[in-house]
């Protein structure tokens, strides 16, 4: 008679399979999970967003011509004057009130800040396409190196403000007869603007691509005869593209400062054309009587700075995987 055989042992409980593993969640949710705990981040996109749509959508909501010229409604003051002043000038036809020449102040700003977001925009696209370029050139090629970094120092020892002031003098009047008044000061604000706002993007660019060139899987692709630019766009770009991100979101602040700064100088766009910069330029003289004429686009040009910078900020953090991962 056989013995029975003996019952096999229970497996191992922290062996056993507990049920399929989840999928694994992709980066940019992870981004997008860690950029949410950022609240001055999250403030930031918002305002960013609304003051977007307000001057894309703004003029077919509030219809009147910024640059019409109404006499008989000059010098209104804002609807809220009328809480603490009773005999302010104010009128719903102008909420924001109106200047001296009777233009009025809510469809100046709308349409002032689609000329900032407007030049903002273009002119960091450009600085970061330049930047990005040098930055990986100079950190791939050992021989581009030592050229485009001195390059990069000329440029950042240049005094940036009597630069942009001699190139509109000397550009303007020629671009201005082949382009327009508005159209040619459009180009040559972005051009100097995104000439010499570069640099920053450029080191930063340089010292990721330094850094990863060295990694096993740029090794590999050049062991097995990878074109360079083919590493460059295959392997390395990806992977500065967090920077490269972060770096454009100041250099937008950069831009809407810079090109508030000529407007206001007055050698940004025509007298007639608003922008946040021409209109506390114009508002100086008197802003005494009509404080609000400063405040209004002074508010504008802060907040919209201080929401790009925030969302820099949360981009940096999110980004990272060392602080993602936390």
């Amino acid at each position: 008679m056989t013995e029975p055989v003996p019952a096999s042992p229970a497996p191992i409980e922290a062996l056993r399979d507990k049920g399929p593993d989840k999928p694994p969640r992709s980066k940019w949710k992870d981004v997008w999970a860690q950029f949410r705990k950022h609240k001055g981040a999250m403030v930031g996109a918002f305002f960013l967003i609304f003051i977007t749509l307000g001057v894309l959508v703004g003029p077919y909501l509030w219809t009147l011509d910024p640059q019409a010229l109404d006499i008989r409604a000059k010098d209104m003051r804002p609807i809220y004057t009328a809480l603490w002043d009773s005999s302010a000038k104010v009128s719903w036809a102008h909420p924001l009130g109106s200047d001296q020449l009777g233009r009025d102040n809510l469809s100046q700003l709308i349409a002032g800040g689609r000329a900032s977001m407007a030049v903002g925009w273009a002119a960091m696209i450009l600085s970061l396409v330049i930047g990005a370029g040098i930055g990986v050139l100079a950190g791939y090629f050992k021989k581009l190196d030592g050229p485009l970094m001195r390059l990069t120092d000329l440029f950042l020892s240049l005094p940036i403000l009597p630069l942009l002031l001699v190139a509109v003098t000397l550009f303007r009047q020629p671009l201005r007869a082949n382009f327009g008044p508005e159209g040619g000061m459009f180009i040559l604000i972005v051009t100097v603007v995104g000439i010499t706002s570069w640099m920053p993007t450029a080191r930063i660019v340089r010292g990721d691509v330094l850094a990863l060139k060295e990694r096993e899987f740029v090794l590999a692709a050049r062991s097995i005869g990878t074109r360079p630019f083919q590493i460059i766009k295959r392997h390395l770009l990806p992977n500065v593209l967090s920077p490269i991100m972060v770096s454009a979101t100041l250099g937008l602040a950069t831009a809407i400062i810079t090109e508030s700064a000529l407007s206001f100088l007055g050698v940004g766009f025509p007298s007639d054309f608003p922008t946040w910069g021409k209109m506390l330029a114009d508002a100086v003289a008197r802003m005494e009587d009509f404080p609000e004429r400063v405040i209004l686009p002074g508010i504008a040009i802060s907040l919209t700075v201080l929401g790009v910078n925030y969302l820099g900020d949360g981009l940096r953090d999110a980004l990272d995987p060392r602080i993602r991962g936390r």
